[in-house]
C-alpha cells in the first residue's frame, strides 16, 4: 500500500496563507511555523499575487472569498509561476461548482472554514492517490440549495430580481429564502 504522504517539494516547506480575516491568518500561520513551514501571508490577491514576485512558494492556502477577487486568482498565478505548486482552498461558502473549479485550477483539496491545523497540512501534504474520506457531517440538500442560491445571488450583484430570473423562481418567493437563515 502507498504511503498517503508525500515528501515535500525538494524539500523546500515554503507556504503562503491569503486569508482576509486577520485573526485566523495570524493563528494558522503560526499553527505552520511550529509544524516547520516558512510562512509569508497575504490579506488580499494582490498582496499575494505581490508575494509570489518574489519567488512562489512550494505550498499555498487561500481563502475562496476575498475583499478584491477569489483565491482562484491566487492558485492560477501560482500554478503558472510553480507548476508542481500545492494549493488548498479554504472556504466558509462551500458548494460543489467552486470545488470543482478549484480543482480544475489546481487545488490539491478544499477544506471548510475554519480549518484545523492539522486537517491543513494533512491536504497539504497528501499524494495524488490518497482519497479523502467522506465528511462525517455532510451538507444536506436545503444547504447545498441554499449556497446555490446564495451564490447565483452573489453573482448578480445581489440584484433580487437578475437572481430570481437565473434560478426561474418568482420574485417574492426568492425574497423569502433570502431572508431565511442558512440551514443546516
Amino acid at each position: 500500500m502507498a504511503d498517503p504522504i508525500v515528501s515535500d517539494l525538494d524539500g523546500e516547506r515554503s507556504v503562503l496563507l491569503v486569508d482576509d480575516d486577520r485573526s485566523f491568518l495570524q493563528r494558522l500561520a503560526r499553527a505552520l511555523e511550529s509544524r516547520g513551514f516558512v510562512v509569508s501571508t497575504a490579506e488580499s490577491v494582490a498582496e499575494g499575487l505581490a508575494q509570489m514576485e518574489n519567488g512562489a512558494p512550494a505550498y499555498a492556502v487561500v481563502d475562496m472569498r476575498l475583499g478584491d477577487g477569489t483565491g482562484l486568482d491566487v492558485i492560477s498565478a501560482l500554478k503558472k509561476h510553480r507548476p508542481g505548486a500545492r494549493a488548498v482552498v479554504l472556504t466558509g461558502y462551500g458548494n460543489i461548482a467552486t470545488a470543482v473549479t478549484a480543482v480544475k485550477l489546481g487545488a490539491v483539496d478544499y477544506l471548510a472554514k475554519p480549518a484545523d491545523a492539522d486537517d491543513v497540512v494533512a491536504a497539504l501534504m497528501a499524494s495524488g492517490d490518497h482519497k479523502p474520506s467522506p465528511p462525517e457531517n455532510p451538507m444536506s440538500a436545503d444547504r447545498v440549495r441554499w449556497e446555490h442560491i446564495q451564490r447565483v445571488y452573489e453573482l448578480c450583484g445581489r440584484n433580487v430580481s437578475e437572481t430570481a430570473r437565473r434560478l426561474s423562481m418568482h420574485r417574492r418567493t426568492l425574497q423569502r429564502i433570502l431572508a431565511k437563515r442558512a440551514p443546516r
